[in-house]
């Protein structure tokens, strides 16, 4: 009896936990502005590394563009997305102005490592992903 209550109580753990986010093959939950408000892997806290403004991605799906900024630097490019996959090591433009700190460098080498996204049910949080860990983490301006 023990072992039945403990495996339904791990199985609904695990039904509530893969809720938390839904992934979706519906794009026009990215339509729009998202701000960065979490990096993984920096030992410098995120306020150190973007002091002046944070990074953000705005994803045009009309035109099938996703543009953004790096804390100092913008970026536009083609957007590529297959069902929750998504492709930022293509070609992307970048402004070449002079940056300060690691923050760019840090930001860019992260999104050439994202391989899926994910959205939160209430639609204001965007997770990007390599494999299943949230590298990436915006918030719905």
């Amino acid at each position: 009896m023990k072992k039945l209550i403990l495996l339904l109580a791990i199985s609904c753990l695990a039904f509530v936990s893969c809720n938390s986010l839904k992934t979706t093959n519906d794009m026009s939950a990215l339509q729009g502005d998202w701000e960065l408000n979490y990096i993984t892997g920096p030992r410098i806290a995120f306020q150190g590394l973007y002091p002046d403004e944070k990074p953000s991605v705005n994803f045009d799906l009309k035109t099938d563009l996703v543009s953004g900024g790096t804390g100092c630097n913008r970026f536009s490019g083609k957007l590529k997305v297959d069902g929750n996959k998504i492709d930022f090591k293509n070609d992307m433009a970048l402004t070449k102005r002079y940056c300060p700190g690691e923050g760019e460098s840090v930001y860019l080498a992260t999104l050439q490592k994202i391989e899926s996204y994910a959205i939160s049910k209430d639609g204001k949080t965007l997770s990007f992903m390599m494999g299943d860990v949230e590298m990436m983490r915006f918030a719905k301006k």
